[in-house]
Parts: structure tokens; C-alpha cells; sequence
């Protein structure tokens, strides 16, 4: 957001600059770093700051930098998306956990990508790049490929045309191998991934439904390469996923598309 632009932007417009700022795994930031960021004037953010410190929206810790504030964190659990789907999936989530005591995650379609919006972990389970909140590509991650595979042809194209970045050695950045391997996908309800999104960390991942049959988000379990067998794994994993679409259909009014 050039600087030549300041003067056109709503005050609103400049906030969330400042607020999207923030992102997974780069959450602390000092006024230098929002300035770079947003590429307005430091007097600008600085005064952006201040109000989003008033607000709650912001909280400043002990070494000076910015983090967001718990206020958004509860802005965000009102999501329609993740409100009820969250709270349905947790109890499937939680029996998952407990027999395997591996990661185990639930995504819904953003754009192009995949944003987790739960996730249960073991402190012995693979590390992981992505966090609650975090987003992962669409072609190589396990609840990426269950959601591109249901997503319709436009969305593949556009992914396609975005680019397949490799990730590893073993991420398909073929557009036909990855049509089959969505084909596939589609057919059993499933998507197996080893290896692709990172180096020693594999999953297994499977639709939610609504009561309109329309996939409105992916549950996966992630583990350590070589340590479980994911084809074991698979029907308590789809036993989950199915127990969740139910609690949705129950669930709703809405619970929303991506």
C-alpha cells in the first residue's frame, strides 16, 4: 500500500493495514516493523497504534512490541464458519486426539487456501508451519486437496494459474497429476498426503458436508513420516468426518461457504 496513496484512505482502511500486519509465526512487532509493513508514514501508524492499544484491539508486551489483542481473538470465534463448526467438531476432534496423539486438524476454504480454524496437538507430534489461524496451500497439504478437489473447476484453474510451488521434492506441481490426484480424491472421500507441504510430516484428510451434501471444510490428522500408517487411521477419520456433518446438519441455520 504505497505512501503516495495516504491521503485518499479511509481511517478505516489504514487500521486494518495495521492489523494485517500481523500474521502466523511473525506475530510481535515493533512500530519499525508496521511502518515497513503497511509502507505508510511512522507519524500515521504510530497514531494508528495508539487507538488500536486503546481499543484492545492491540496489546503491547514487555519488550516493547505489539501483539494482537485477546478482543480480536473473541471477535474471531463469532465467525459464522467456524461457529458452530468449531464446537461440533470439537468432541470428534478431541476422541481423535486421544487414540492417536497425533495433530489433528479442521480447515475451511479461504480463497486460495486453507485456514485452519482448529487444531489439537501432542507435544511428541511432528512440528508443523501453520498454526490455528494459519493457512496452507491448497495443492499439497491434506486439507488443501480435499477442499481444492470439491471446490469446482474454477477454483482449480485459478489455483493452477496461480502457481504449483513446490514445496518439497515431493509436491505435485504437475496440473494433470494433481487433477487425478483430486479425481481421486473426490471418489473416496479422502486425500493422502506424504511429505508434500513439509519434510517429514504426513497426513490423511477428509470432508465435512452440509445437509446440502456441499463440502464446507476438512478434518486431518498430521503425523511423523514412516511412524503410523495412514491407511489405518482412515476410518476413524472418516467416521469423524461423517459424525461432524451430522452435528452440522443439526447444527444449523447456516454454518457458510468459502
Amino acid at each position: 500500500m504505497p505512501s503516495t496513496t495516504e491521503s485518499g484512505r479511509s481511517v478505516a482502511s489504514r487500521m486494518l493495514a495495521v492489523m494485517f500486519a500481523f500474521r502466523p509465526g511473525d506475530a510481535r512487532l515493533s512500530l519499525a516493523d508496521l511502518t515497513r509493513r503497511t509502507r505508510m508514514p511512522h507519524a500515521t501508524v504510530r497514531r494508528m497504534v495508539l487507538e488500536l492499544l486503546a481499543a484492545g484491539v492491540l496489546e503491547q508486551a514487555e519488550d516493547g512490541k505489539f501483539v494482537v489483542g485477546i478482543k480480536v481473538w473473541e471477535l474471531g470465534s463469532l465467525a459464522p464458519r467456524s461457529l458452530p463448526l468449531r464446537s461440533v467438531a470439537l468432541p470428534f476432534m478431541e476422541d481423535l486426539h486421544e487414540a492417536l496423539r497425533q495433530h489433528v486438524q479442521l480447515a475451511v476454504l479461504d480463497g486460495l487456501e486453507a485456514v485452519i480454524v482448529e487444531r489439537l496437538s501432542s507435544s511428541a507430534a511432528v512440528g508443523l508451519v501453520s498454526q490455528v489461524g494459519g493457512r496452507l496451500p491448497l495443492h499439497s497439504s491434506g486439507v488443501g486437496k480435499v477442499l481444492l478437489a470439491h471446490g469446482g473447476t474454477d477454483l482449480f484453474d485459478q489455483v493452477v494459474a496461480s502457481g504449483l510451488k513446490a514445496y518439497t521434492p515431493a509436491t505435485i506441481t504437475d496440473p494433470g497429476k494433481l487433477r487425478a490426484d483430486l479425481a481421486e480424491c473426490r471418489r473416496t472421500g479422502v486425500a493422502i498426503v506424504r511429505e508434500e507441504t513439509s519434510a517429514g510430516a504426513q497426513s490423511a484428510a477428509t470432508r465435512i458436508l452440509d445437509d446440502s451434501g456441499e463440502v464446507v471444510a476438512a478434518l486431518s490428522v498430521v503425523v511423523a513420516a514412516g511412524t503410523v500408517n495412514l491407511n489405518s487411521v482412515v476410518p476413524a477419520l472418516v467416521t469423524a468426518g461423517r459424525g461432524i456433518s451430522r452435528g452440522l446438519r443439526r447444527a444449523r441455520p447456516s454454518v457458510g461457504k468459502g
